[in-house]
């Protein structure tokens, strides 16, 4: 299935049904009196959070999504048939925008959590609501109302507690398969990894956490070298970033110079993002000789100057990594009890997320029309052929799937 983190799509629930003018005619009642009923409620239209869905891939191709319209009041005070709801169901994690005003009408981050995007029409009035003592016999109904009518862009983030940064081959796919189920692909070849993975990671029998881990940055990523920025957005849902940092890159180059450039490359994205709270992990110390692995260690931190947390870690031999769950652990069960406890600093958090999605998702969509803007000059400069690459939604980057 083709990974989908991004549609715009059009909603419009049902019209209300018309009232209608009638007046009760039966043997041996002479003066029945009006008894048009009234029109019956349009359909609405509702957006619901859904555990096994994973991608908009379903609002791709399909993009006009209407409700039923109601049906029509009759005689004998019959109300019309309300319409029917259409509900579409996106994955957990779905950010609902209006595109015209550019707010944010929801967001749905738990199952089954659902929102009214389009309110369906109310129904016209049947003549009986205007019968009076000096109006006996009223001629007059109303038509049924509008349904509401919205242009929407779904958004979708992947939520997890901590998200995995890093090079290509860096060993997150590698790091995420020691310390939970998942089981994202590993090879010894570049981008790997072309879409994000969830893995649940289980500290303790009560105590987990999820990890993302998303497609590998490389210098250059913010004016598209690579697969761009296109993924950095799923990591503004996280607590906690952990920096994955190969010691010995099978490249040759710098671990040093590329954790900078790793790091550089978040603040051109977001700078409210980079001031997550930040683990370095330096992994694959398992191919370094044992007696010059701490020494190469420091010479690394050295450069980098870091005086935050730090883990040494092999991925492939899961050494060192039940420490960093642990620490993981307890930083975000920390962070939670702070939350609750502290009116203040929950309200500090909310203000710093509210932010770094705002954040987030102003670069995403310059980084989109920047993408739109450089195939075009490409068509026009003859570098790419008409027919090649004509979807102009996809945000830069290879076509990438899904599999569940």
């Amino acid at each position: 299935m083709r990974f989908v983190d991004e549609a715009v799509i059009t909603v419009e629930a049902g019209d209300g049904g018309n009232g209608v003018a009638s007046f009760r005619r039966e043997k041996f009642v002479p003066f029945g009196g009006p008894d048009g009923g009234d029109g019956g409620r349009g359909g609405s239209v509702y957006i619901q959070a859904d555990d096994d869905t994973s991608t908009l891939v379903d609002y791709r191709y399909t993009r006009k999504f209407r409700a039923e319209r109601a049906k029509n009041g009759r005689g004998a005070n019959c109300a019309g048939r309300g319409g029917e709801d259409t509900v579409l169901l996106v994955p957990i994690g779905t950010t609902i925008v209006d595109t015209e005003s550019g707010d944010i009408i929801g967001d749905l981050i738990e199952d089954g959590q659902k929102l009214l995007v389009a309110k369906g029409g109310d129904g016209g009035l049947g003549n009986t609501h205007f019968k009076s003592s000096i109006n006996r016999s009223p001629r007059q109904c109303t038509r049924g109302f509008k349904g509401e009518y919205r242009e929407i862009r779904l958004e979708l983030k992947v939520l997890a507690d901590v998200g995995l940064l890093g090079m290509p081959n860096a060993g997150k796919s590698t790091f995420i398969r020691a310390v939970s189920a998942a089981k994202p692909k590993v090879a010894d070849y570049p981008f790997t990894t072309m879409v994000p993975n969830l893995g649940v990671v289980d500290a303790d029998r009560y105590r987990s956490f999820v990890m993302a881990d998303i497609p590998g940055l490389i210098e250059g990523a913010s004016e598209g070298a690579g697969l761009g920025i296109r993924f950095l957005k799923h990591l503004a849902r996280t607590r906690i970033l952990l920096h994955i940092v190969d010691v010995q890159p099978i490249d040759g180059s710098d671990p040093a110079y590329n954790a900078k450039a790793i790091y550089q490359e978040l603040v051109k994205f977001s700078p409210t993002l980079s001031k997550l709270p930040i683990v370095l992990v330096l992994n694959k110390v398992d191919q370094l000789p044992e007696e010059s692995r701490d020494e190469w260690c420091d010479h690394i931190l050295e450069e980098l100057d870091w005086k935050g947390p730090v883990f040494k870690t092999s991925g492939l031999m899961s050494e060192g990594t039940k420490e960093v769950v642990y620490y993981l652990m307890d930083q975000i069960e920390e962070q939670r009890e702070r939350e609750a406890e502290d009116p203040e600093y929950a309200a500090q958090m909310k203000a710093f997320r509210d932010q770094l999605e705002a954040e987030t998702r102003e670069q995403t969509i310059a980084a989109k029309e920047a993408y739109r803007e450089m195939r075009r000059q490409q068509r026009l400069a003859g570098l790419l052929a008409d027919d090649e690459d004509d979807d102009d939604e996809d945000d830069g980057g290879a076509e990438v799937f899904y599999v569940r």
